[in-house]
């Protein structure tokens, strides 16, 4: 039997410290107080993490693909999805990142897309690396995506984590344990799927998950 990981203890340092903000009575200027990403439209290969740069990352080419939906299960079509994550030796391109583990000159490991019609969405990538919290007990993050959601407008932003299936290190990881139960824990979990090749990406394997915004079980939904 595996035992419980360390309780994550991140929680409070991550919640406000101030009062929240109160917007003026026009509810459209919310949208002056949201994330600002310049005039450059979502390109074809911000969602190609692999791209990026001149030469090929290092590590275990992904695609992850999936579906936005609402609690219905009605598509969301044409929002704005980010995507960040380790490299393949688990470290992130950040000077905040403390691990003695290498960096790779050809992966930034962040990227962006827009949902189609169906509210679909790819991202093509390299499998993250495990990385060591740091804590007493030598505790390992699992590998995992950090995913950004804004719904249909910047005030309903959504940030999750989305993890891959068969990962020893999901028994162990405290931030996944942080949801309440198993089920929740499930939702927030890729499942790989073997399917040809996509249409100019390079030869991957695929993983599918499909995100739900809102209703009674909101992030996530099993593909």
């Amino acid at each position: 039997m595996p035992t419980s990981p360390t309780p994550y203890r991140g929680f409070p340092l991550r919640r406000p410290t101030r009062p929240p903000f109160l917007l003026p009575a026009d509810p459209e200027s919310a949208e002056s107080y949201g994330p600002v990403f310049g005039h450059r439209d979502v390109a074809p290969l911000d969602s190609d993490l692999t791209r990026h740069h001149l030469g090929a990352p290092i590590g275990e080419r992904i695609t992850v693909t999936g579906r936005l939906l609402d609690n219905q299960g009605h598509p969301i079509p044409h929002q704005l999805l980010e995507l960040w994550q380790a490299n393949a030796a688990g470290r992130y391109a950040h000077q905040g990142d403390r691990h003695d583990a290498p960096l790779d000159p050809h992966f930034t490991g962040a990227g962006r897309a827009l949902t189609d019609t169906e509210g679909r969405y790819t991202f093509t990538t390299i499998k993250p690396g495990p990385y060591p919290l740091g804590t007493p007990d030598h505790a390992w993050r699992a590998a995992h995506l950090h995913f950004s959601l804004f719904g249909r407008a910047f005030t309903q932003r959504l940030v999750t984590q989305m993890y891959f299936e068969g990962d020893p290190l999901l028994a162990h990881d405290s931030v996944l344990h942080a949801a309440p139960d198993a089920t929740a824990r499930r939702r927030l979990t890729a499942t790989y799927t073997p399917t040809p090749l996509l249409p100019d990406r390079p030869a991957s394997l695929t993983y599918h998950w499909n995100i739900v915004l809102g209703g009674p079980a909101p992030m996530v939904a099993p593909a």
